[in-house]
């Protein structure tokens, strides 16, 4: 590739923030619910990365045929795909090992790629250097030659912090939040160097089981439950507990060998590794305030962290409604 910025960038990344940041030195963007991807285009030569370098062709074809048609023939784009108006398990199902499939899924729902970042322009040269102000202009830029319809959407951005709070309402509709970025901000590889704002919704759960560390008796994640109106106990998804795994291990040991859940079921292989975890199913005695940013289809998209535990409310009180009650 004759483009200055090497494959194995690793994006930029943001850290959690408790509010949107003040001051006229801010720009703010939806925060997306897809899969974060870098999209480098040479000519012929497309090569679309996820956040941890794992290629994307295959698994969107669609996407790599439409950049090829693109007016612009050198770029990086970074940006989020997403499957419009659909939920995030229509994307999820991509990751699958027949071509055939994933053709067939490409035409069903086909992906676009919302991008908010340019790391390359038309001549190769790497921008990471630049200014996000600068990076935002080119970008626009870019985009004007490529115009509406495609497959490939110029992100929204604002500088006003009250436009950027009235995107929240479409939080659960596509959006996960709001982005943040300084002006004069250069692109900083693997870094944690923006900001990201999201609304979260605390839910009291019942533990149902847990994952220990590889090969440690150390908890890594609870996974949590809530009632169903028939009495089964449903998993909704899982809370890490950081340093603390050795003390939540002692804590829970007598309630191992329970029943655990009786509806819906932890497991199953990442679609990334292929790599299947094995849950240690508990009885349903102890009780956790969870604090989480995003509820889907009766489960938390990703995991939700730990509260506090509450000795004072019996798990049957802990119900699927609280999942959609506001």
């Amino acid at each position: 590739m004759t483009i200055d910025v090497p494959l194995d960038l690793r994006p930029m990344e943001a850290v959690p923030v408790d509010a949107l940041p003040r001051g006229a030195d801010w720009m703010f963007e939806p925060k997306y619910d897809g899969f974060r991807c870098l999209l480098f285009r040479d000519g012929a030569d497309i090569h679309l990365q996820s956040r941890r370098q794992r290629p994307l062709n295959r698994y969107f074809p669609e996407l790599v045929e439409a950049a090829g048609k693109l007016p612009v023939g050198r770029f990086v784009f970074d940006g989020e795909l997403i499957i419009p108006g659909e939920p995030f398990d229509t994307l999820q199902l991509r990751l699958h090992p027949a071509a055939s499939r994933v053709r067939m899924l490409a035409g069903e729902h086909p992906a676009r790629m919302m991008v908010f970042d340019l790391l390359a322009g038309s001549d190769g040269r790497s921008l990471l250097a630049a200014p996000f102000g600068e990076r935002r202009a080119a970008l626009e830029a870019a985009f004007a030659k490529i115009g509406t319809g495609s497959a490939f959407v110029l992100s929204d951005a604002t500088d006003s912090r009250a436009r950027a709070r009235g995107w929240l309402r479409r939080v659960g509709h596509g959006l996960d939040g709001i982005v943040a970025k300084r002006r004069d901000l250069t692109y900083r590889p693997g870094e944690r160097a923006m900001q990201k704002f999201k609304l979260w919704k605390t839910i009291d759960c019942v533990v149902g089981g847990i994952y220990r560390k590889p090969g440690k008796q150390a908890v890594e994640y609870l996974l949590m439950g809530l009632y169903d109106g028939t009495g089964r106990l449903n998993y909704v998804g899982r809370c890490g507990v950081g340093e603390d795994g050795d003390a939540v291990a002692r804590l829970l040991q007598p309630l191992v060998g329970g029943a655990g859940f009786t509806g819906k079921m932890p497991g199953g292989k990442s679609r990334w590794s292929n790599r299947e975890r094995v849950a240690v199913p508990l009885r349903p005695k102890l009780v956790a305030e969870v604090s989480a940013d995003h509820i889907e289809n009766g489960r938390f998209r990703h995991g939700s962290r730990l509260v506090r535990w509450r000795d004072d409310k019996v798990p049957e009180a802990c119900t699927m409604e609280q999942l959609s009650g506001g």
